[in-house]
């Protein structure tokens, strides 16, 4: 006999495990997380927060959307990409990204009731944590998975106590593995995986030092300097990435990864901060210096029977368009709904053999996508001269060469300005976060056809109704006048139905099903009213027609009108949907 018990039992306190524990805490699932540390992530890797991840923190409550916003860096202050032979040298170009230029502001302000942000992994980890642990997940730190065995009621995974030495087991109906690139779940499991690990080598340096007569002017996230010799993961560049405006920051330096990973002291790294920075006499508060590998990696299959994996034990990659936690938190959001579902009793097993087939090809694109944006640096430094060789006085010139008044130096200025214009596709690629649809047997498409791209889908978010893709935002209004996104009016682990007048017919087949939905009717003198007519033009469906959205903002089915027996058809669609 096991320990202890529990429905879930994750393993890893990550953006991934955390997020899928709050959760499933709020959707009053007994969930039990264990962390092999003593506490959360001491370094601050990941921090592009997207709208996406927001709008899962919205969902989470108003209360920890707020608390993202007061720790993070606004989105005003990230958006000039700086390219530069140092912080006090020349600036070679920049370019506004993370949805800061005014058209691209633009589509994100009509995409989301949520602000995109800079917020740390040593910030989102514990608010997302300390959630989950308040809404009742029972949380153990200092303690590692070892091993697993599922039956066919369960999973009993014996974990240990690293203080203790001691191995206990814990019985769950279900186990995710949240643990990270290295993930032991995964490799127990024998998933399959495509790709190479340990393609690149980097170094991260975290220190303090007040830098904003070099920076404040031109605010920014990240720093690219290019210069002869600077070198990062081979592409040839260091990057001085802002943790905290303006006096915390993040230097990452490349090393060659067929040699032994170096041993960063203090004297190496500030060595390395005057470099790219450009001050010889900087001083630096040195906070801490680790390794790590570039990997191009992604799980084909996310579960086997009971078990799933998530977060990098799924899908491995460089930081490159900043799509890491922010792909993780996602995954959360689309399994912890399927397991409350099925813990109770609402749907049956078939519903959690949706999670692979709906976050598998997210893997697959955003792994795809961030190695893709570093080879995207070539013409950048082709425009430059910078060739990948070692003579430093050649590349300088060529440097230089682009200041000439000849036909050379002007198409090498065009060549430069395309070059950094290009580099969209890694910092301002707003569909490549925002397009996710899903197709699997939890969306019924009933034979409708999707729409057409209308414009680039990695840059571009084209917002639709159609079966699997996340519902649209706009913004309606209740009689006292109110404001609310039709985000607002879903999720919470539960289904919606969204219908308006004459669909009264589908509200009445809703409330005669066991399942609990929720049902929003928008019109005029209805609860939710749409004043501006932006849903009317968003919804792709009639005044009488109706949308089924999933707990986790997707829309599941529609029905551009009224059916014949509304009643049979939301019952067929939902028995499909849940697998009964």
């Amino acid at each position: 006999m096991a320990d202890f018990s529990t429905d879930v039992l994750v393993i890893g306190t990550g953006p991934a495990g955390s997020a899928t524990s709050a959760l499933l805490a709020s959707y009053g699932v007994k969930v039990m997380v264990v962390n092999r540390y003593r506490w959360l992530s001491n370094t601050p890797r990941a921090h592009i927060t997207n709208q996406r991840t927001m709008e899962v923190l919205r969902d989470l409550g108003p209360e920890v959307e707020a608390e993202a916003m007061m720790h993070a860096t606004p989105q005003a202050l990230m958006g000039e990409n700086v390219f530069c032979e140092s912080l006090t040298g020349e600036e070679l170009g920049r370019m506004k990204s993370w949805g800061t230029s005014p058209l691209s502001k633009a589509e994100h302000l009509m995409s989301s009731p949520c602000e995109m942000n800079d917020l740390p992994q040593t910030f989102m980890e514990p608010i997302l944590f300390k959630t989950a642990c308040a809404r009742g997940a029972e949380a153990r730190m200092s303690v590692e998975y070892v091993s697993h065995e599922q039956d066919a009621e369960g999973v009993t995974t014996t974990c240990r106590d690293r203080l203790s030495g001691q191995t206990f087991t814990v019985r769950s109906k279900y186990l995710v593995g949240a643990d990270g690139g290295n993930s032991l779940v995964a490799e127990h499991l024998g998933l399959p995986f495509e790709g190479k690990m340990g393609v690149g080598g980097s170094m991260n340096i975290l220190f303090k030092a007040d830098l904003s007569r070099h920076v404040a002017h031109r605010p920014s996230v990240l720093y690219w300097v290019m210069q002869p010799g600077a070198d990062v993961g081979g592409i040839g560049m260091g990057l001085v990435r802002m943790v905290r405006p303006w006096n915390e920051w993040l230097i990452v330096w490349g090393y060659d990864i067929t040699q032994p990973a170096p041993v960063v002291d203090e004297a190496m790294a500030t060595q390395v901060a005057r470099q790219l920075i450009g001050d010889p006499e900087l001083e630096i508060d040195l906070i801490s210096a680790n390794t790590w590998t570039v990997n191009n990696c992604f799980a084909t299959h996310m579960q086997k029977g009971r078990v799933f994996i998530m977060g990098d034990a799924a899908h491995r990659h460089p930081p490159s368009n900043g799509l890491g936690s922010n792909t993780s938190i996602q995954d959360g959001y689309n399994l912890a709904w399927k397991l409350a579902a099925v813990v109770k009793g609402q749907a049956g097993p078939a519903l959690l053999e949706s999670y692979r087939a709906e976050r598998a090809p997210i893997a697959r694109q955003i792994v795809t996508r961030a190695n893709q944006s570093i080879a995207e640096f070539g013409p950048i430094f082709e425009a430059l001269g910078m060739d990948g060789g070692v003579d430093h006085d050649k590349i300088a010139r060529s440097m230089a060469a682009r200041c000439d008044a000849t036909p050379a130096g002007e198409a090498q200025r065009e060549a430069l300005r395309k070059a950094i214009a290009f580099k969209a596709y890694e910092f301002d690629c707003h569909g490549v976060e925002m397009n996710q649809r899903y197709a699997s047997g939890a969306v019924v498409t009933d034979g409708q056809t999707p729409p057409a791209p209308l414009a680039d889908m990695e840059l571009h978010y084209q917002p639709t109704t159609f079966p699997g893709a996340r519902l649209p935002h706009v913004w309606v209004f209740d009689r006292k006048g109110g404001k609310h996104s039709t985000l607002d009016l879903t999720g919470k682990g539960q289904f919606t139905l969204i219908t308006g007048i004459g669909g009264e017919a589908w509200a009445e087949a809703a409330e005669a099903l066991s399942l609990p939905i929720r049902v929003v009717k928008i019109g005029p003198r209805c609860a939710i009213e749409d004043h501006s007519g932006d849903w009317a033009r968003a919804r792709e469906i009639t005044d009488a027609g109706c949308l089924l959205v999933r707990p986790d903002q997707h829309v599941a089915w529609r029905s551009p009108g009224l059916t014949a027996d509304p009643k049979a058809d939301l019952s067929r669609v939902l028995h499909a949907i849940l697998g009964l």
